[in-house]
């Protein structure tokens, strides 16, 4: 694993636990029982699709029971907790912490959130994918872009490692010259905007990017993606 390209987090402190910005409370609904037993392959796809399937053709938006970090070192752990919320599941941020190697100086690599990605939501799903170069090729935005709209498509969140700053499409820069951890939680236009659910302050705790100025955050780092 190369930990040398995906460098040490560190951020501003942020508060407790909100709820902002498009991110939504509880992640699961309550459905009405269907009148005949689906079948087995019924009841997968009403699984994956239960939480994606509230957007028009070409976006989706995933519920998150969005908590911010605790601490200015979270960020790992508090991103890997809202992207497992959309899947209705609620791991304390400490454990995963102690699961990631979290200290002080932040969570090392993208490659110490996959596993726990892994570990919570069963199976070897989540793989990691780096951007090795300062700035994305149109071939690896064009690959984040596709990596993205098939994990929301499947229910799932994505998790980032991103340093330095951006700016998302309202016009507000949001910057992170130490590193920072997000999860990506939505897509409109096909995945040429994405929805970042991020822990550091619940202020902000929801807003919009383009895939590229998102690749080009990533550069240098990785995220975790589905299969």
């Amino acid at each position: 694993m190369r930990t040398d390209l995906i460098r040490k987090t560190a951020l501003t402190v942020a508060g407790i636990a909100a709820t902002a910005g498009g991110i939504a409370g509880p992640a699961i609904a309550a459905h009405a029982a269907p009148a005949h037993k689906p079948t087995q392959a019924t009841q997968a796809t009403q699984a994956t699709h239960t939480q994606a399937d509230r957007k028009p053709a070409g976006e989706r938006e995933l519920d998150v029971r969005y908590q911010a970090q605790p601490n200015f070192y979270y960020c790992g752990p508090a991103a890997t907790r809202n992207a497992l919320s959309v899947q209705g599941k609620n791991i304390d941020v400490d454990a995963m912490a102690k699961e990631m190697g979290t200290t002080e100086n932040g969570t090392n690599s993208i490659n110490d959130i996959t596993p726990v990605l892994n570990k919570e939501t069963g199976g070897n799903v989540y793989k990691s994918v780096e951007i090795r170069d300062t700035k994305a090729t149109d071939t690896q935005t064009d690959t984040l872009r596709a990596d993205i709209v098939r994990t929301i498509d499947n229910g799932k969140a994505v998790v980032a490692n991103i340093a330095g700053t951006t700016t998302d499409t309202d016009g507000t820069t949001h910057s992170f010259e130490g590193g920072h951890y997000i999860s990506i939680v939505g897509y409109h236009d096909n995945g040429h905007t994405v929805t970042i659910a991020d822990s550091a302050n619940p202020d902000q705790a929801s807003y919009h990017l383009t895939v590229d100025n998102l690749a080009d955050w990533i550069a240098t780092r990785g995220y975790s993606t589905t299969s």
